[in-house]
């Protein structure tokens, strides 16, 4: 095959899993779809392995072959058929990876009767059952605890619904009306899809689609492996802890060695895996290694199977970073897997020191409200920005979302519009960031008011105590803040935890700032001067570091 007609075809693929993301955007109910993309889809071969994904989320991403690969095993196991016409869906964290908000759901696409490749996509519904509102509470001590746990199981078959699971599936949620039209969404991505899968294969043909294919697996990776080539060779450990909800830090380990031929990652040292919701399944972890050498590599290098294949990873089963069911897992997928990537970037700093950034927020800032609202139950889910770390030649970026993580805010009008809540405060968190010749990004401060009735709010946050580290003489970020304001009186609250508010009472977050690089003595005093204009720095801040810029 000519690599003109490789490329036209590994270009459509990836393109048609861009689409799908859009037809599931546009088809959602849930503001946490359709207004924040908390979603992802991909495009597979028939044994499971990845040819495209679209630029979604990191941590859905990584674990979707996995999970695809865990499903096939399922089917197999009990003996199930791979039907045409239908569509499984799964939501068991062991078997699908990440948590149980976390929907994925398959077509297999045949091809005049032959399977040919797999459609997927995964998204996160704002509830799923469970103790909370939300679902997502910082200590559940089981999976049982956090919500409806679904092995795969056939949605569609024969091209028709199967109504009994979708009637199971919703009136576990708080949100039954979300939740359907949500999964008739991830239907509309996948059959999306498979119709882009088809008009390639006939246009070009099932052997040039295999062949295309073959040829992209081989390309990702020989450039993975020319980006290892130039990587200085060794061994490189880190160290990095989770704060528990009883106080106690988790720690996580990694040694990861890069040799001519491969990379490495080992997590031996790791803690055991918890009695609280911050075990992250091992999908989770391989997500964090991808993310971050993807990052490392460049974008010159293409994301499909062969991209991964000279990365070997060992996280002990038993422990927070692969533990055993049914191990509570929600907060693994939001937090956990943050750390574990500040973990891999603080390795791979003493290995990559020019492109390594400093730690960003290191935290998702998991925001789960509910309660009864115009004689109907609702739940509500959202993430909150942090800052970035700083890095070689650029500042971090304030208020976004970082490493595992790739979603948009709400919008306050949709928050408005639809609950009992007001947002009094949406704004850069002023000197959050981390002092250093290039300053880390500053985080958010994000307030809700209880406008009548009473809500429940859970919050699973992180780096309240260990706070975002800088690099090369960079400092640290400020932590993250927590406080609830009832009639006028300030109350701090832990980063974790689950507490109530009546009309009028305020829940309020001040996300963490990123860490610093390099010495902040070596800091232009243009720079100073524009982050007070901007509000990034306080006058009074940017003086003591730099004196008068008046």
């Amino acid at each position: 095959m000519d690599q003109f007609t490789s490329q036209i075809i590994r270009n459509s693929l990836f393109y048609a899993s861009e689409e799908m993301g859009i037809a599931l955007r546009n088809s959602a109910y849930s503001p946490n779809i359709k207004e924040r993309m908390d979603h992802s889809a991909a495009i597979f071969d028939s044994d499971g392995n990845l040819l495209a994904q679209a630029e979604h989320i990191p941590v859905h991403l990584g674990s979707l072959p996995w999970g695809l690969r865990n499903t096939l095993n399922y089917l197999k196991k009990e003996s199930l058929e791979i039907e045409e016409d239908s569509m499984i869906v799964v939501n068991n964290p062991y078997i699908a990876g990440t948590h149980l908000n976390d929907v994925t759901v398959i077509r297999p696409i045949f091809f005049k009767g032959k399977l040919i490749a797999f459609s997927a996509n995964k998204a996160h519904h704002s509830d799923i059952g469970g103790k909370v509102p939300g679902s997502i509470s910082s200590d559940a001590k089981s999976l049982y605890e956090e919500g409806l746990i679904i092995d795969p199981v056939l949605l569609i078959r024969g091209n028709e619904f199967n109504r009994d699971v979708f009637s199971m599936f919703s009136i576990n949620s708080r949100n039954p009306y979300e939740r359907k039209g949500d999964l008739k969404a991830q239907i509309a991505a996948n059959l999306t899809g498979e119709k882009r899968v088809k008009e390639i294969i006939e246009r070009y043909g099932v052997d040039a689609f295999t062949e295309a294919n073959n040829n992209s697996f081989q390309y990702a990776e020989r450039m993975t492996l020319l980006k290892i080539k130039n990587m200085n060779k060794g061994s490189y450990q880190a160290e990095d802890y989770l704060e528990s909800p009883d106080g106690k830090d988790i720690k996580l380990k990694v040694t990861i060695t890069i040799r001519e031929d491969g990379i490495n990652v080992n997590y031996t040292g790791t803690d055991k895996q918890v009695m609280f919701p911050l075990n992250a399944v091992l999908g989770v972890t391989i997500s964090g290694v991808q993310f971050v050498f993807r990052s490392l590599f460049g974008e010159d290098v293409p994301v499909n199977f062969g991209t991964f294949k000279p990365i070997n990873i060992d996280a002990e089963a038993g422990t927070i970073l692969n533990p055993v069911f049914p191990a509570p897992v929600a907060g693994g997928n939001v937090e956990t897997s943050q750390r574990n990537a500040d973990l891999l970037y603080l390795a791979m700093s003493k290995a990559m020191p020019d492109l390594a950034p400093a730690a960003a927020g290191g935290s998702m800032n998991n925001i789960m409200m509910g309660g009864i609202y115009r004689n109907k139950t609702w739940a509500f889910y959202e993430t909150i920005g942090v800052g970035l770390g700083g890095r070689k030649g650029m500042d971090g970026v304030d208020g976004v979302h970082s490493n595992m993580t790739n979603t948009m805010n709400t919008p306050i009008e949709e928050i408005e519009k639809n609950l009992p809540l007001l947002i009094t405060r949406y704004e850069f968190r002023t000197n959050s960031g981390g002092k250093g010749e290039y300053r880390g990004g500053c985080g958010i401060i994000r307030s809700y008011k209880v406008r009548e009735g009473s809500v429940t709010v859970t919050v699973l946050s992180e780096r309240g105590i260990h706070r975002p580290w800088g690099l090369f003489g960079g400092l640290q970020g400020k932590p993250t803040e927590v406080r609830t304001i009832k009639g006028g009186k300030i109350s701090k609250k832990g980063t974790k935890g689950t507490f109530e508010l009546n009309e009028n009472d305020i829940f309020e977050i001040r996300t963490a700032g990123g860490g610093g690089y390099g010495n902040p003595s070596k800091r232009s005093p243009s720079l100073i001067k524009k982050d007070i204009i901007n509000g990034f720095v306080s006058r009074k801040r940017g003086d003591k570091d730099k004196g008068s810029l008046n």
